[in-house]
């Protein structure tokens, strides 16, 4: 699953937040081992993926670099 989490940082375009939320979704799923929560964990489960995108669009804000955005293309997960 985490495989699929793609690098978001100095990506030309630059990642959205919806990129960020589905980077974190994949995160949840992996560390939960819950592919779709039950209704018991959902709202534990969709919290967790908005703390994780939150964090994530925070972390991808701050950083800072001299180097120039690589394509989309040439990033690796």
């Amino acid at each position: 699953m985490c495989r699929s989490i793609k690098t978001l940082y100095n990506v030309e375009p630059v990642a959205s937040e919806e990129e960020a939320r589905a980077a974190a979704l994949q995160f949840v799923r992996k560390v939960s081992g819950f592919r779709k929560p039950s209704r018991a964990n959902e709202a534990a489960f969709e919290a967790a993926v908005d703390a994780v995108t939150a964090a994530s669009v925070r972390l991808l804000d701050e950083l800072v670099t001299s180097a120039a955005p690589r394509p989309r293309e040439h990033v690796h997960a």
